[in-house]
């Protein structure tokens, strides 16, 4: 039962903080570049507005349009869940193995390329095509760069490895870890969509690879494709941040730890989103041929920390 309570409590601080995430990396950006910004509740108002109207849907389309944008929402929540950004003793019910965490980002990924698709239109065909050869260079790069960490503990659970790092402060430093949350990072820049894989705050036909999936919807089906990428975002970055600085996550389910593990998931996360939003300021696009070579460099440094954990190990 206290399992079930801390995934509750993952998924509320995850929904209620991801678009304030957001907002506030939006924010940060627009006060660099010598705009005043609209706050860092602007997503949670967008939200609100988008989530009150009908959606509009081209003819011909297939009942994918609806479907897709669910299916990216249903696995942002999962993920909120599965991955141990607040306490590393979930639901016994649900595995928070890597592999199912892995496969769960996959599906969102697949199911916003075919909505993409879906609409006929170039933009979208383009954004897919980008969107999946991304895709098939991230996915290995997190098992690997993931697994790197697991080696140690003997585990690909993330809550096992979480809670190896608390107890063993010396794998947080270790060269093999530090080269597998660096390529983590790289992949979850990737997977998110941003600078320099992708730029989350242009529609240039050349450079959008988001926001050309993204542009045959609106209304509600547009919010749940909005508040299921802000999801994928915070997990991701809540995961990378646990991994950097594991200790302030709770390995009981105490009240106590509970309440320390939000205050210090919240505090970090939001860290390293003020980082994000400062470095894209600060960082040009790549040219979309380059972004192989990126995530490839990526995968090696994944393949290096397996192979150099199995070494040391």
């Amino acid at each position: 039962m206290s399992g079930v309570v801390l995934g509750a409590l993952q998924l509320v601080v995850a929904v209620v903080g991801a678009p304030f995430l957001t907002g506030l990396i939006r924010q940060v950006r627009a006060r660099l570049e010598g705009r005043r910004g609209a706050g860092i509740a602007q997503p949670w108002r967008d939200l609100r507005k988008l989530a009150g109207k009908e959606p509009l849907r081209a003819n011909g389309t297939s009942p994918v349009q609806w479907v897709a944008p669910l299916v990216l929402l249903g696995t942002g929540l999962l993920l909120a869940v599965l991955v141990p950004s607040i306490g590393v003793l979930g639901p016994a019910q649900l595995p928070g193995d890597l592999f199912v965490v892995v496969s769960i980002l996959l599906v969102g990924t697949v199911a916003l390329a075919l909505l993409g698709l879906d609409g006929g239109s170039a933009f979208g065909g383009m954004g897919s095509s980008r969107h999946m050869m991304i895709a098939a260079l991230v996915e290995p790069t997190v098992l690997l760069s993931v697994y790197a960490l697991s080696v140690p503990v003997g585990s690909s659970v993330l809550g096992t490895i979480m809670e190896g790092r608390v107890d063993a402060p010396a794998l947080v430093v270790a060269p093999t870890g530090v080269l597998a949350v660096v390529a983590l990072g790289i992949a979850v820049l990737a997977e998110t969509g941003r600078m320099p894989v992708d730029n989350p705050a242009t529609h240039l036909e050349l450079t959008m690879v988001h926001e050309a999936m993204v542009l045959e919807s609106s209304g509600r089906d547009l919010a749940w494709i909005e508040l299921g990428s802000w999801l994928r975002l915070t997990v991701l970055l809540s995961l990378v941040a646990d991994l950097l600085v594991p200790w302030g996550i709770a390995t009981s389910n105490r009240p106590g730890p509970l309440l320390v593990a939000v205050v210090a998931v919240v505090v970090k996360t939001a860290t390293l989103g003020i980082v994000l939003a400062v470095t894209e300021v600060f960082l040009a696009k790549l040219r979309l041929f380059r972004v192989p070579e990126l995530l490839a460099g990526s995968f090696v440094l994944a393949f290096l920390a397996v192979t150099g954990s199995y070494i040391v190990g």
